[in-house]
């Protein structure tokens, strides 16, 4: 890619700034795991692939820089680094999945590392910080499979529709669901792409025709409520998206919308396929009435970028994901392989 969503350089994590795209290209340079935590929350970093890599260093950097006089004093400032960083946003499982191994790495080796929690970025803080790398490493292994995997449904010629972000912005590699059109390119494919804007917060028409364009990608930006009207024109091969959590049946959470376009896809008689990571499923939930949905300020939905477009005193109600269930979706392209979906055709 052309550009790099997260990095770590200098014992900083570095974050391409999502919230000023498409206009500006600013970085981040972030030293503590409270900035992270702010910058998940804010969408600085979004995305749940990305989001899990950038808790990592974040607990990384909530560890390093600190002298401590005992194990057990390490484990109860890690257990708060954790706990701000799970606080951020309740919905996309790779967050908790990260989070989960970088507590796991502790536990499995408090004891023979009692006595190297000094010096500072030695000992523990290390292993951590290998761990932080190794989860960053697979998530860019991760995306390039879902991609090889994903692209042997795609046909030359076919027109896709994408939903919100699922690239590499959403990732620290290619992305889940743009990284099946990046391969197919490579592979020799012509397509073309139509792009959700993604109301409220307009992440379509900011930063995935921003990608798709950097990457040369046939582009049509839309409004959500297009859609059907795209379908009914037969315009469409297929629609693919990513997910932020998938229960255990396979129903799936994704950005808010995405369930408009799963029964539209079924009517229609679409393809409709979810693109994700084995880190973006949750084997502890059943299915997706369990899936906590987080709800975002009303100021994402009474303002369009810093200007008023709804009357003072208005009631907002603004979930940021919806929950297609698993009989709407036609398959889910893993980095494992292709997982054929439950809708009947």
């Amino acid at each position: 890619m052309k550009f790099k969503t997260l990095d770590w350089k200098d014992n900083k994590l570095i974050l391409l700034d999502q919230t000023k795209l498409p206009l500006k290209e600013v970085y981040l340079k972030l030293d503590n795991h409270k900035k992270v935590a702010q910058a998940i929350k804010s969408l600085k970093v979004r995305g749940a692939p990305a989001i899990g890599v950038a808790a990592a260093y974040g607990v990384v950097l909530g560890m390093q820089n600190r002298k401590y006089k005992s194990i057990q004093e390490y484990k109860t400032r890690l257990e708060k680094v954790i706990s701000d960083l799970k606080n951020t946003r309740p919905t996309a499982f790779n967050l908790f999945w990260a989070l989960g191994r970088m507590a796991n790495l502790f536990k499995k080796n408090q004891n023979k590392t009692v006595s190297k929690i000094n010096p500072v970025t030695g000992g523990i803080n290390q292993l951590l910080l290998e761990e932080a790398k190794k989860i960053h490493r697979e998530d860019q292994l991760m995306c390039r499979k879902i991609g090889q995997n994903g692209a042997k449904l795609l046909k030359n010629g076919y027109t896709i529709l994408t939903h919100c972000n699922a690239g590499a912005l959403a990732t620290s590699g290619m992305g889940t669901a743009l990284s099946i059109i990046y391969i197919a390119k490579k592979q020799g494919k012509k397509m073309k792409v139509f792009v959700d804007e993604t109301r409220p917060v307009l992440q379509g028409a900011r930063l995935t025709t921003w990608e798709l364009l950097q990457e040369g990608i046939d582009t049509t930006l839309i409004c959500d409520n297009m859609a059907a009207f795209l379908m009914k024109q037969k315009k469409l091969d297929c629609v693919i998206v990513g997910a932020d959590r998938i229960a255990r049946n396979g129903d799936v959470a994704n950005k808010i919308g995405t369930y408009n376009l799963a029964v539209l896809a079924e009517v229609h008689k679409i393809p409709f396929y979810v693109a994700a990571p084995q880190s973006t499923f949750d084997n502890n939930i059943s299915d997706g009435e369990k899936i906590k949905i987080e709800e975002r300020s009303p100021k994402e939905v009474i303002f369009c970028g810093n200007k008023r477009i709804a009357p003072k005193n208005v009631k907002v109600y603004s979930p940021a994901f919806d929950v297609t269930p698993s009989e709407l979706v036609s398959a889910i392209i893993t980095d494992k392989g292709i997982i054929k979906g439950k809708r009947k055709d």
